[in-house]
């Protein structure tokens, strides 16, 4: 077997060494059931393991040993370009981590992982056919990942635009109409709570939402509890649909917002909490949904869902979240698209 592994390269071996760690990984997470039986399974494998990483170590380790001397003739400049090198790659990973945990796309990335892992695999067994079909699936997953990811890139380009130069919407308002606009969405929301009144009312932030206005009826209202409560009055043509605040400004009801398929969505979730949800993935908006089931009031911001709060706790939420990420307000010239 180590005679096999020295003919591995680099890369490999590195696979073959991360494979090991995420298998130990999941080993450690696995709950068994209770009884020596199973504890002394998980404990033998966790051996295993070890020992396979040792044997993969030393049948390399001449391969380990010339690539560390070469960084003896590394400059201070080569050390330092690299060391920032590796640190932007590993934010950058970290930051799409995050931005698709909890989504299809862990799935996604765990069905590559196992590919890469049966690759190198095939190639230690010689089962030379499965290795070449496995090596130009790889070959196409180069193609199919851009559209397979096409969600998550397209918040993490959205995520990257905004800044101080694209900072629009609610940053323009001063504390006072913050204030305001807080109070009258929080008043409207246990109003509609209190009564079981089924309702969607979301806040644009800096990713501007005119394709899901131009979905719905154009209001350019002034926001007021009184105004919110009478839209979503049941059998009333605009109750139907999400409300969406620009400013202090209702600019449309009646919107059509994207369905989420997030993997925490339970049964009991009807479509406004599949709708906010959606919606808080696509953009940085702020969904309030009131149920029309249980009068419970959620909210919605960054592909989570945070239920059963009342009226106290979204206020603070509320103004914790609308707060301008800048003590300046930028340049406002920039209009909503």
């Amino acid at each position: 077997m180590i005679e096999a592994l020295k003919f591995l390269s680099l890369a490999d071996t590195l696979i073959v060494l991360a494979s090991i760690v995420l298998a130990t990984y999941v080993l450690l997470r696995l709950s068994t059931k209770p009884g020596w039986p199973m504890v002394l399974a998980k404990w033998l494998g966790l051996l295993a393991l070890f020992v396979l990483s040792a044997v993969v170590v030393i049948a390399q380790w001449p391969l380990f040993y010339g690539a560390l001397e070469q960084l003896r003739f590394l400059r201070p400049r080569d050390i330092l370009v690299a060391t920032l090198d590796i640190s932007i790659v590993a934010f950058v990973l970290y930051k799409f981590f995050m931005l698709i945990k909890g989504t299809r796309a862990i799935q996604l990335i765990k069905g590559v992982m196992v590919l890469l892992i049966a690759t190198t695999v095939s190639q230690w067994l010689g089962l030379v056919t499965i290795n070449w079909l496995l090596r130009n699936t790889r070959m196409m997953l180069f193609v199919a990942l851009p559209v397979v990811f096409q969600p998550e890139l397209r918040r993490a380009l959205e995520q990257i635009g905004r800044g101080r130069f694209f900072a629009r919407s609610i940053v323009l308002l001063d504390e006072e109409e913050m204030a305001r606009l807080i109070g009258e969405v929080v008043r409207a929301a246990e109003i509609m709570s209190r009564n079981k009144i089924g309702a969607l009312v979301v806040i644009e932030r800096e990713t501007g939402l005119g394709d899901f206005i131009e979905t719905g009826i154009r209001l350019d209202a002034v926001v007021s509890g009184e105004f919110l409560v009478n839209i979503f009055i049941p059998n009333t043509p605009l109750h139907d649909g999400a409300v969406i605040i620009r400013g202090d400004r209702v600019m449309a009801a009646a919107c059509f917002l994207p369905l989420s398929e997030s993997p925490a969505i339970t049964p009991e979730m009807g479509g406004r909490h599949r709708a906010a949800l959606g919606i808080s993935e696509h953009s940085d908006a702020l969904a309030i949904v009131v149920s029309e089931e249980t009068g419970n009031i959620s909210l919605a911001q960054g592909g989570k869902l945070i239920r059963n709060i009342d009226s106290k706790t979204l206020s603070e939420m509320l103004g914790s979240l609308c707060q301008p990420k800048h003590s300046d307000r930028g340049f406002h010239f920039w209009n909503r698209g």
